[in-house]
């Protein structure tokens, strides 16, 4: 099979390039044609390892000439900007010189499955993509945390794809209630690796990672982990990630004096060893589409405290088995649940042995089998119906 992922960045870190590039990998190495197409370039090499036989292209090079492609964007706002609605969480990266190169790309298709990964990409390829082409929209989010202007355009145009693939049981529904004549796929991201080194609970430390953006609530994290501290000052919280709100977080840990148990550590290359040398990962996010890092966490045997957020949580986690889930945006409710797993180190053991076992639902060999099924039945179909 000739399989094309289209992303917005490859180039880019985040729970979403890291999986896309992860079931690429897979699908070469299952023996089929593969490409990624990136939209964008703005670094000179992936911070993913790619498997030297997939492809990597790009469709726009912004090494150099960022400024000048960003003073055109207000002028093909005014023009054009129909084709990515307004809320798209990446809506600024779609310059007119960005967008015409997408609906360029996918225009000129002729053959093969093409998988696009974000609203923007999804709803270029249903009203662009050439004749021939085998559509497939993957969502990485759930339908209810866009806003009101992509949940239309996603209604008016999805049922044009061959196939809308989302993440979990719970996104599935959402989504055939919307698009009732589409064919809505449940199909999780995989782990990179299900077999990991396992904690030792041995270590007072307690992981969260994700971009520094509202979504991932870290505003809510910090003053539940100075709660933490007040009875366990031996436990240090350590936030992976950067973004656009890590000024705002530093002077929160600041002004709450938890400088010396509170640090943010910016972005790492050894994730999976900081899970393994940790004891407990928190998941503080406001809405998920599924969180990756978080099973990737459960696969060296942490335990997970998280918020009962939309979505992902509760698809994943057996409360009170592998993790603790609490209310949504409940800061108390996280301490509370997040004092209960770090004075009980057996308890911890238990509930991280649960989540290791778990997590091999998310294994390659599990999830890579359900993308080459979706992907012959569609061509099948295609093939009967030509």
């Amino acid at each position: 099979m000739k399989i094309r992922y289209l992303m917005l960045h490859a180039y880019g870190m985040g729970g979403t390039i890291r999986t896309v590039i992860n079931q690429a990998n897979a699908m070469v190495k299952a023996g089929h044609d593969v490409e990624i197409v990136s939209v964008v370039r703005r670094r000179g090499k992936p911070q993913f390892a790619i498997h030297p036989s997939v492809r990597l292209s790009t469709l726009v090079d912004q090494r150099e000439g960022r400024q000048a492609d960003s003073l055109r964007r207000k002028a093909w706002r005014r023009v054009r900007g129909k084709m990515v609605p307004r809320g798209e969480f990446a809506a600024d990266y779609f310059t007119e010189r960005v967008e015409k190169a997408v609906m360029d790309y996918v225009a000129g298709l002729t053959d093969g499955i093409l998988v696009t990964t974000r609203p923007a990409l999804n709803l270029i390829s249903a009203r662009r993509a050439g004749k021939g082409v085998i559509r497939v929209a993957q969502e990485h989010m759930n339908l209810n945390a866009y806003p009101e202007t992509i949940r239309r355009e996603i209604g008016r145009y999805y049922d044009r794809f061959d196939a809308v693939a989302v993440l979990t049981r719970t996104n599935q529904l959402e989504y055939q209630e919307l698009l009732p004549k589409s064919k809505i796929v449940s199909i999780p991201n995989a782990v990179h690796k299900a077999d990991q080194r396992h904690s030792r609970q041995d270590n007072p430390i307690v992981v969260a990672a994700g971009r520094l953006v509202p979504q991932k609530g870290f505003d809510l994290l910090i003053p539940a982990f100075a709660q933490v501290v007040a009875e366990h000052p031996e436990w240090r919280l350590r936030i992976f990630g950067t973004g656009p709100r890590q000024a705002q977080l530093s002077a929160k840990i600041d002004e709450l004096g938890m400088q010396d148990h509170i640090a943010l550590m910016g972005r790492t290359e050894r994730l999976d060893e900081e899970l393994a040398a940790s004891s407990v990962y928190v998941l503080s996010s406001r809405f998920e589409g599924l969180p990756m890092v978080m099973i990737e966490a459960m696969t060296h045997a942490l335990p997970i405290v998280a918020f009962d957020c939309p979505t992902g949580p509760r698809d994943v986690l057996t409360d009170g088995v592998d993790g603790i889930l609490v209310p949504p945006r409940d800061a108390d409710a996280l301490a509370v649940a997040l004092r209960e797993v770090v004075s009980d180190r057996r308890r911890r053991l238990e509930m991280g042995a649960a989540a290791a076992a778990a997590a091999h639902a998310y294994a390659p060999d599990v999830v890579m089998p359900m993308w080459e099924n979706l992907f012959t039945e569609l061509l099948h179909g295609e093939q009967v119906n030509a």
